[in-house]
Order: structure tokens, then sequence, then C-alpha cells
């Protein structure tokens, strides 16, 4: 399950991840479950193509749980080693998102017992401060058990990402060096704290 506020590169984020797990020969099956905006079914909708791997959505405006409940369903039935569940990312209305997004976790596990298996929470990398309230509002609404950092391509250093793995206990799997579907690395601590000394 894939979550964070819009913006910070979250469907590009699973576009990548699906792509890295499709070239190591795992089946990826991804889900549109940000229902709140057609946008963001669209770009999903979008990267499925460009990586050729199924996706599972509904109409805008339709339960996002019943998305994720249908995407599992169907990961199962396609022998699925991989399902990836985009999720909306409205911080405005906190109570709501945050109601949702266990909402999506029960029903996920009336299909798979421990579903999910990971929450990854994206983070912008230029956002700085921001980019800890973030934190802090998702690992309340769900239990986020990794970061992937994006936009480090350009100026931003992402060193934000040290305090709020710090603070929240949570390592960063991944990092976003740019648009290009290979621009996903694995996140390696030595070569990002080398990054802050050249």
């Amino acid at each position: 399950m894939v979550v964070g506020v819009n913006g910070v590169g979250k469907t590009t984020t699973i576009g990548k991840l699906a792509s890295q797990f499709k070239k190591k020969g795992l089946k990826v099956v991804l889900g549109a479950a940000d229902t709140f905006r057609a946008a963001a079914i669209d770009q999903l909708q979008v990267w499925a193509d460009r990586t050729e791997v199924p996706i599972v959505r509904q109409e805008m405006g339709s339960d996002p749980a019943s998305v994720a409940f249908d995407t599992l369903t169907s990961g199962i039935h396609q022998d699925a080693d991989v399902i990836i569940i985009d999720t909306a990312g409205r911080l405005h209305n906190k109570v709501n998102l945050m109601n949702e997004l266990s909402k999506i976790k029960r029903v996920m596990q009336k299909v798979v017992a421990d579903a999910p298996h990971d929450v990854l929470l994206v983070l912008d990398g230029s956002t700085g401060q921001n980019a800890f309230e973030q934190a802090k509002q998702f690992t309340k609404a769900t239990e986020v058990t990794s970061l992937a950092v994006t936009k480090l391509d350009g100026t931003a250093k992402g060193g934000v990402v040290i305090g709020i793995s710090d603070q929240f206990k949570i390592p960063v799997k991944y990092i976003g060096v740019g648009e290009g579907i290979d621009d996903l690395q694995v996140f390696n601590k030595y070569e990002f704290v080398d990054s802050f000394f050249k």
C-alpha cells in the first residue's frame, strides 16, 4: 500500500516499482484506489500501460476500499507476486483520509489476513520540515513500514529524511532521482550520507 500527500510523486514511484519488480521476473498488479481524483486513476493507467502490467480501477468517486478488495482478489486469481495499491493523498481533511486508509487496510485483510505487507510512505525530498508533519499524520493513520524519498534530482538533498527515519523508526527503502522509469534507486545509506559532503 502506497501512501503520501498529492504531488509527492506517489504514482510515479508506483510505476517505477512496477517496472523494477517486472524486470526481476515478478508478476505485478496495480490497484487505483485513489478514486478521489480522476487524474490519479488516469496517471496510474499510463504507468500500467508503460510497464505492461494489469491495473484494477473503478470510476472516480467509488469506494477506495472496494478497489483495494478487487485488486487483491484479482491479483490472487492472476497468481501475482506483487500487488501495489495507490491511495488518495488529500491531507486537508485528515480525519476522513485517515479513516479511509484504516478502512482500506481492514478490507484488504479480508482477502489476505496480514495485508498490507508493506506500507510505503512517499515523501518529497524538497519539502523539508513539512515532510515531518506528513510522516506524523500518516504514521498515526496506518503503520508505515518504509519510506521513499522523491525529487532528489535537483538541489534537494533530502536531509530531513534522516530525522524522520530516526524519529519514527522507519527505514528508507527507495530514493527517486529523476522522472525516468529507471530513476528509482534502492536507498544506500553510505552514498546518501556521502552526498552531503561532496
